[in-house]
C-alpha cells in the first residue's frame, strides 16, 4: 500500500467490516442450522433409515430471504446498516420487525476492525488481526444464541494461527504450538475436575477448542491473562444474571463470548498486559 493511503486504512477497514459484517450474520444464523441437519441425517443412518429430505441449503443458497414471509431479498434490502434504517427495521414485504442483531453486528464489526487497522497499521499482523476479530466475533454470536461452538470455525481458526505464526506475526512458531495444546489441556482439566467433584458439565469442549485457537494465535504467554479476564468477566456477568435479572442458576451461560472478548483485547493490548504477570 503506498504509504499516502496507510493513514487511510482504517476508514477502509470499517468499510470492509461492514460488508464482512453482513456475511457474518448469514453464517450466525445458518450455520447452526446447517449442523443440524447434518446430525439429523447422521442419526437416521445410524438408525439404518432414510436421511430427510430437505432443500438445498447452505451459506450461498437460497438468496437472504425475510425470516417471517420468506420473500428472497433483493441487494437493495442487504445493504448495511443504511437498508435497516431505510426500512425502519421491518421487512419491506410483511412488516414483521427485524432483529437488531444484524445491524448491530455490521457495527460491531466495523468499529472492531477499523480498531484493528488502526492498532496494527497496513501490516501483516493488521490483516490477519481482521481476520482473527471477523472469527472471534462469529463464534461469540453463534454461542450466545445456541452454547454450540462450532468446529467448523474453531478448527480452520487453530490452524490459521498457526500457519500465521511461521514468521511470527504475533507469537513464535514454538509459543503457538505449546499455546495451542496447553490452551485446550488446561481448559479439560478444568472440566474434568468440576465433573469429578460436582457431577456437572461446567463447560463445553467448543470452549477448549477456541481457546486453543487463541492459543495458537497469540503464544501460550497470552493463556493467562486470557483466562483470567473472561472468567472475571464471565463470573460477574454471570452473577448480575442471577441477581438482577433472576436467571436460573441451572441455565447454562455460554463462555465463548467472554473468551472472543478477552482474546480480542489481549490481541491488541498482551504486550503491556503480560509484564505485569510476569510473563516476557
Amino acid at each position: 500500500m503506498d504509504p499516502d493511503f496507510r493513514p487511510l486504512f482504517p476508514w477502509i477497514a470499517a468499510v470492509l467490516g461492514l460488508a464482512v459484517g453482513s456475511f457474518l450474520n448469514v453464517v450466525v444464523h445458518r450455520l447452526p442450522r446447517m449442523l443440524q441437519a447434518q446430525w439429523k441425517a447422521q442419526c437416521a443412518e445410524l438408525q439404518g433409515q432414510p436421511a430427510p429430505e430437505a432443500a438445498r441449503y447452505n451459506l450461498w443458497v437460497p438468496r437472504s430471504q425475510c425470516a417471517s414471509c420468506g420473500h428472497a431479498l433483493s441487494a437493495v434490502h442487504n445493504i448495511p446498516l443504511i437498508s435497516y434504517l431505510a426500512l425502519r427495521a421491518r421487512c419491506a414485504f410483511c412488516g414483521t420487525a427485524i432483529s437488531a442483531r444484524y445491524p448491530v453486528v455490521e457495527a460491531m464489526t466495523a468499529v472492531l476492525f477499523a480498531w484493528v487497522a488502526a492498532h496494527f497499521g497496513w501490516s501483516a499482523a493488521g490483516v490477519a488481526g481482521l481476520i482473527l476479530t471477523a472469527f472471534l466475533l462469529t463464534l461469540a454470536a453463534i454461542d450466545a444464541d445456541t452454547t454450540l461452538l462450532p468446529d467448523d470455525l474453531t478448527q480452520p481458526l487453530l490452524w490459521l494461527g498457526l500457519l500465521i505464526n511461521l514468521r511470527s506475526t504475533y507469537a513464535p512458531l514454538p509459543e503457538a504450538v505449546i499455546g495451542a495444546v496447553a490452551g485446550y489441556l488446561c481448559l479439560w482439566a478444568v472440566y474434568w475436575v468440576f465433573k469429578l467433584v460436582t457431577g456437572k458439565e461446567g463447560m463445553g469442549y467448543g470452549d477448549f477448542k477456541l481457546l486453543a485457537a487463541l492459543g495458537a494465535w497469540l503464544g501460550w504467554k497470552m493463556l493467562l491473562p486470557i483466562i483470567l479476564m473472561s472468567s472475571l468477566v464471565g463470573a460477574l456477568v454471570g452473577l448480575g444474571l442471577i441477581v438482577l435479572a433472576r436467571r436460573g442458576r441451572e441455565i447454562p451461560i455460554p463462555f465463548g463470548p467472554y473468551l472472543a472478548a478477552a482474546g480480542f483485547l489481549i490481541l491488541l493490548y498482551g504486550d503491556r498486559v503480560a509484564p505485569l504477570m510476569g510473563l516476557r
